[in-house]
């Protein structure tokens, strides 16, 4: 989600050309996430931060999917 890619500190201009390289789709992304396995499989080490994040705020609220 949008907010795990701050709490990572990436900046947003950076990530949407990162979204173009890779083949993924930036809109779809902020309507309702990305799999992990899906940003794992571009094999970009700067994926590793963001599913870090996402892991951390999904251990905060068991309702919220890491994943999606």
């Amino acid at each position: 989600m949008i907010q795990d890619l701050r709490a990572a500190r990436y900046c947003l201009a950076g990530v949407r050309p990162w979204f173009l390289r890779h083949g993924l789709d930036w809109q779809a992304f902020l309507d309702g996430g990305i799999d992990v396995e899906t940003l794992r499989a571009t094999g970009d080490a700067l994926v590793e931060p963001v599913i870090l994040q996402a892991e951390a705020r999904a251990s905060m609220m068991p309702e919220a999917s890491v994943g999606r």
